[in-house]
């Protein structure tokens, strides 16, 4: 796994004695996309907390370009270069577009005007420039998708972990999204992770598939594998199928 941006090694969490991750491992190399999968409460959103710096791991460790950070405080992780979005949006509903993503760039931008200006970048970039005086509150959901990936995108991240960010969206606003997120990628070659159950968007976008159910990683490999594993079948891709 040497040379990876993202290294996860054996990590493993508990909550009051109850397992929720255990003996996780998978790499991500610098400029890929991959895709963590696996049915609601398999643990995925705990193993992006532990790499956001949310939760330290009981065990195992968390490497960004061979440095460790599983352990340092959030904000020290974001400094490293972890962006993250949040499965429950939740901008600041009083403040502008332009403000909220403005916050995020002041995390690499002393100054407010060329925060701002980086900001606006940002908002021009997902299509929500027009909106950018309007209230975060005002926004469709679909919008506040667009304006999390955007205050994400604000702290200039290495590594972006993207929750659920097509979670409700319709098969138009998914396809949007994955064009984005894929022209992101290759203009960029900013390294993306991301937890997401729109199988299509995965399959489109991932180049790599991590799956896991009861917080224990059952399957790796690319997305055509995945398809056809049958322990995925079984745990997850079936039961979406059978819902």
């Amino acid at each position: 796994m040497t040379g990876a941006r993202l290294e996860i090694a054996g990590v493993g969490k508990s909550f009051r004695g109850l397992r929720a991750v255990h003996d996780v491992s998978f790499a991500v190399p610098a400029g890929a996309i991959h895709a963590l999968i696996g049915p609601n409460g398999a643990g995925k959103t705990t193993i992006f907390n532990m790499i956001a710096g949310v939760y330290t791991p009981d065990a195992g460790s968390i490497s960004l370009d061979g440095h460790v950070i599983s352990g340092l405080r959030p904000d020290r992780v974001c400094a490293a270069g972890v962006g993250r979005t949040f499965q429950i949006v939740k901008p600041f509903k009083a403040l502008s577009v332009l403000e909220n993503v403005t916050i995020g760039a002041l995390h690499r931008h002393a100054d407010l005007v060329e925060a701002r200006h980086s900001a606006e970048t940002i908002l021009t970039q997902l299509g929500l420039h027009d909106r950018r005086h309007r209230l975060a509150e005002s926004l469709t959901l679909p919008d506040r998708k667009r304006l999390e990936v955007a205050r994400a995108l604000a702290t200039d991240p290495k590594l972006l972990l993207l929750d659920e960010v097509m979670a409700g969206l319709r098969p138009t606003e998914v396809d949007v999204m994955v064009a984005f997120l894929r022209d992101l990628n290759r203009t960029t070659g900013l390294t993306i992770l991301l937890i997401e159950h729109v199988m299509r968007a995965v399959m489109a976008l991932a180049a790599e598939v991590v799956v896991v159910s009861y917080g224990e990683k059952i399957a790796e490999g690319t997305p055509l594998e995945i398809s056809r594993n049958q322990a995925v079948l079984d745990v997850y891709l079936g039961e979406e199928d059978a819902a």
